[in-house]
């Protein structure tokens, strides 16, 4: 359990250190990688670009191992259909990353650095989440 625990921390860490690095956690950077007809910013295709790069040539490596270094089995998902939910999700996810420039986990790293636009961003969050398990998780038809 310890040993799960700190790897997640390291990762999370690293993860962070990666946004950083690639400059995810700014919203004006982000922004200007979503203006395609203003002032475009092409950096972060190199994020993609090596984000994809290494998945594509190692993901399947790791998946021919029994099971992951630290931890008892792989934890993949097992639902594999594109529904309505799916993309309704999607859509929401979407137009809030272009109307932001944050998603949660760069809007984590930005208010662990003090940037005044993850302390109104990571409030909302929260509370999108919350009406989100109060009101339409409920209602929601299990897959």
């Amino acid at each position: 359990m310890i040993t799960r625990l700190i790897s997640a921390l390291i990762a999370g860490a690293l993860f962070g250190v990666g946004l950083v690095i690639s400059r995810m956690s700014d919203p004006r950077v982000v922004l200007g990688f979503l203006d395609v007809t203003g002032a475009f910013n092409p950096a972060l295709l190199f994020v993609l670009g090596g984000a994809v790069g290494v998945t594509v040539l190692l993901f399947r490596f790791v998946l021919k191992q029994p099971k992951p270094l630290l931890d008892s089995s792989f934890h993949l998902p097992t639902n594999r259909s594109i529904d309505a939910r799916l993309l309704i999700g999607a859509g929401i996810f979407g137009v809030g990353w272009g109307l932001a420039g944050y998603c949660p986990g760069p809007a984590l790293v930005a208010l662990s650095g003090d940037v005044t636009e993850a302390f109104y961003f990571v409030p909302a969050m929260i509370v999108g989440g919350i009406l989100y398990r109060v009101f339409a998780l409920p209602w929601t038809p299990k897959p």
